[in-house]
């Protein structure tokens, strides 16, 4: 390997929307995530979205002519 030429690699503190915070390793120096394993459904097991979805149908619909 080459001498110098690779980035700093920090460990550094993650901080979620839902207010987690996590030690990670990583070439950046903060790191601000939406979604962490304490609030993702997958993992809590929560049926209810996050990620917002609102009037996506609708615009389908009215694209197509389904009404």
């Amino acid at each position: 390997m080459k001498d110098k030429i690779h980035p700093k690699y920090n460990r550094v503190i993650a901080h979620c929307a839902c207010g987690n915070e996590f030690e990670v390793g990583s070439t950046k120096e903060a790191i601000k995530v939406e979604i962490c394993s304490k609030c993702h459904p997958f993992y809590t097991g929560n049926k209810s979205r996050v990620v917002d979805t609102t009037g996506r149908v609708d615009k389908f619909k009215k694209k197509y002519g389904l009404q």
